[in-house]
């Protein structure tokens, strides 16, 4: 199965200024993608989509391809990133003259993810049954119990009230957090599509510490300390 992986990397990051090109434990945080990616017999090629001529010298530095430079326009606070999908996509369509069987995204916001973390959206891909396979891991809250939406008279109330009351988070139908640890997606449903869930959408599961989502500085700090202290 023809498969390339893509990286999404642009340089205006507001909660966080330089976040890709940040240094985390020795190395660039985009680095930790690039090499992830890399580790993985079926990736055949891992492209970074930035707008950023300065990420795309380190992604190079470390073995990724930069084959264009993302237009401003799909790369602002506001630009949904699967019109970044869609933009890598046909550009693989207009150079190669067709798409791979599968599409990989890995952000450059998970670095505690492990290549095996991949190979298992790939294998879950493989069966053949879904558009896109997310990683999820488990909930820290659950709509059911702990987490309240404010009312219109200013009151609050459960996101999602159960029928009957639940006195413990245990009872609580089970949920999940997504996780940003990988998604594969079947190129023809990005480009026909506006959203994951307009399709068959499935879930490979991963460990809490390799889920983490680097947004804020406390998000990087929190990372550097389980890099620091454990394997990952």
């Amino acid at each position: 199965m023809k498969t390339v992986a893509f990286i999404f990397a642009r340089g205006g990051s507001k909660g966080l200024p330089g976040k890709n090109i940040r240094p985390l434990a020795g190395k660039p945080l985009i680095a930790w993608s690039i090499e992830h990616a890399c580790a993985v017999p079926r990736i055949e090629r891992v492209i970074v989509s930035t707008d950023s001529e300065e990420i795309a010298a380190v992604a190079r530095q470390y073995g990724a391809e930069v084959p264009f430079i993302r237009p401003a326009d799909l790369a602002r606070d506001d630009s949904p990133e699967w019109l970044a999908w869609r933009h890598a996509l046909n550009y693989l369509l207009s150079t190669d003259g067709v798409l791979p069987e599968a599409m990989v995204s890995v952000p450059t916001t998970a670095p505690l993810r492990q290549p095996i973390d991949i190979e298992n959206c790939l294998d879950e891909y493989e069966i053949g049954h879904s558009d896109v396979v997310i990683t999820v891991t488990d909930a820290h809250r659950s709509p059911y119990f702990n987490m309240v939406k404010l009312n219109d008279d200013e009151t609050v109330g459960l996101v999602m009230p159960p029928p009957v009351s639940i006195a413990r988070r245990q009872d609580s139908p089970v949920v999940f957090d997504i996780a940003t640890v990988a998604y594969v997606l079947r190129p023809e449903f990005v480009l026909s599509n506006d959203s994951m869930f307009q399709g068959r959408v499935h879930a490979v599961h991963v460990p809490v510490r390799r889920s983490i989502d680097i947004d804020t500085l406390l998000d990087f700090q929190i990372a550097e300390c389980i890099l620091g202290h454990h394997d990952a």
